[in-house]
């Protein structure tokens, strides 16, 4: 059974509209969910723990009467990963090992510089001092995602870090508790949806307040995210899962089809596109995904992501790929080309770049090192992948010397002035030698 998905060329005259139906998402989060939303962290900030044991015990089927019930000690982390079979620990241990190496590049230290005057200027560096790991549960538990988000925190500096991941029906993810082992997680409290990302926006006598809260999640802690944001600091809204494969033609079609099957498994809104400046080579492709889409275990998750939102486009040239590619903005780019290196000074919007025939975007999910939490749906525009800079703060350091104080003191009372604030001005002024 062949499967329809999306194709067109570059040359058509509608090309622009093609790619503005393509790319075009809107969030599901309409105003029922928003309000019910708002409903859920009005309780918990006026009720806490309460409110927190009761939402936990009607949306994920819990009989929990206390919040001593819902959270895990560190020898039950320990445990779990104490208990995975061999091949499954050293494979975790691998890749936080991978995956700090990489982060441990990414962390920025104070700095300073001193003036001819003895005026010093510089920025503190400073960690935050707690944040929140949100941690899908029941068939989305992604013990990679624990990893991703935990270990930059822990390597920023971050003393406390505060996971929360729901377990419906009161089944525990072990591959999640020893991943949070494995990152460094300090307490782990086993809430979920809304509710969770209130508490730890405003704190509960049990659940500590944290600075900022990362992690994926479904569209009910997307909107709690966005309302809390401001009490609290996010990493982002994360839209679908994309992946943008742009291929000279030369790379093994099913290796092709398999990376596109890659990201159209995670679900049926996610996008996986292909780009080629040979259309034999998409034909090639088209016939590969047709062969192997029957051997996939979620076939119907990835025909429906691949017929409602994928697409084989020819592209004219080389520089009208790469127009493409920056127009998409994609959350992953596979350069699957010959010289990979040679495209990188133009690519400008891309979450990841995966670069060559041989590096598959999934390698990047597990163990590659980088981050994959990336922004989605064009917001590579703007944004970059989580990181340790993400835990960290900066601040503006200015120690004025006597001179230094007095000549700068000049041009901030001409410019304060020129604004009409007297107060500024003469605060300036008072300073400047006679």
């Amino acid at each position: 059974m062949t499967i329809e998905i999306r194709r067109f060329s570059s040359a058509q005259s509608d090309f622009a509209q093609q790619m503005d139906s393509l790319l075009s998402w809107e969030s599901v989060s309409d105003a029922g969910v928003q309000k019910t939303v708002a409903d859920i962290i009005y309780d918990i900030r006026t009720r806490g723990d309460e409110a927190l044991i009761e939402f936990t015990n009607k949306f994920d089927r819990m009989e929990a009467t206390s919040m001593a019930e819902l959270e895990l000690n560190q020898e039950q982390l320990q445990a779990a990963l104490d208990a995975l079979p061999q091949e499954r620990r050293e494979a975790l241990l691998k890749a936080a090992e991978r995956v700090r190496s990489y982060h441990e590049k990414q962390k920025q230290d104070s700095w300073t510089y001193t003036e001819a005057d003895g005026t010093m200027l510089g920025q503190k560096v400073t960690p935050m001092d707690r944040v929140g790991l949100y941690v899908p549960g029941g068939k989305a538990a992604y013990p990679s995602s624990v990893l991703m988000n935990a270990i930059p925190a822990h390597v920023a500096g971050v003393q406390e870090i505060i996971m929360v991941v729901p377990t419906p029906g009161g089944e525990l993810n072990q591959l999640v508790l020893a991943a949070a082992a494995a990152a460094g997680v300090s307490r782990v409290f086993t809430v979920g949806g809304a509710q969770a990302v209130a508490a730890l926006a405003y704190g509960t006598d049990t659940v500590p307040g944290v600075d900022k809260i990362v992690g994926p999640g479904n569209i009910y802690v997307a909107t709690a995210k966005r309302a809390v944001f401001g009490q609290v600091g996010i990493d982002m809204i994360a839209g679908p899962s994309e992946i943008l494969v742009v291929c000279d033609g030369q790379t093994n079609p099913d290796w092709i089809a398999m990376d596109l099957f890659s990201q159209a498994e995670h679900d049926e809104d996610a996008q996986a596109i292909l780009v080629s400046t040979d259309a034999e080579f998409l034909d090639a492709v088209k016939a590969s995904i047709d062969k192997l889409l029957p051997t996939m275990e979620r076939e119907e998750i990835i025909r429906t992501s691949l017929s409602e939102r994928g697409a084989l486009i020819l592209a004219a040239d080389k520089a009208d790929a790469i127009a493409i590619a920056n127009r998409i903005a994609p959350e992953h780019l596979e350069l699957s080309v010959e010289d990979p290196q040679s495209w990188l000074p133009e690519i400008r919007h891309a979450g990841a770049i995966f670069m060559g025939r041989y590096t598959a975007e999934a390698l990047g999910d597990y163990c590659a090192g980088p981050n994959h939490v990336l922004p989605t749906s064009g917001t590579a525009r703007f944004s970059s992948p989580l990181g340790v800079y993400d835990f960290q703060k900066r601040s503006s350091l200015i120690m004025c010397s006597a001179d230094g104080a007095s000549e700068l003191g000049k041009t901030a009372s001409v410019l304060a002035r020129g604004e009409f604030l007297t107060a500024h001005a003469r605060s300036a002024e008072f300073r400047i030698k006679d």
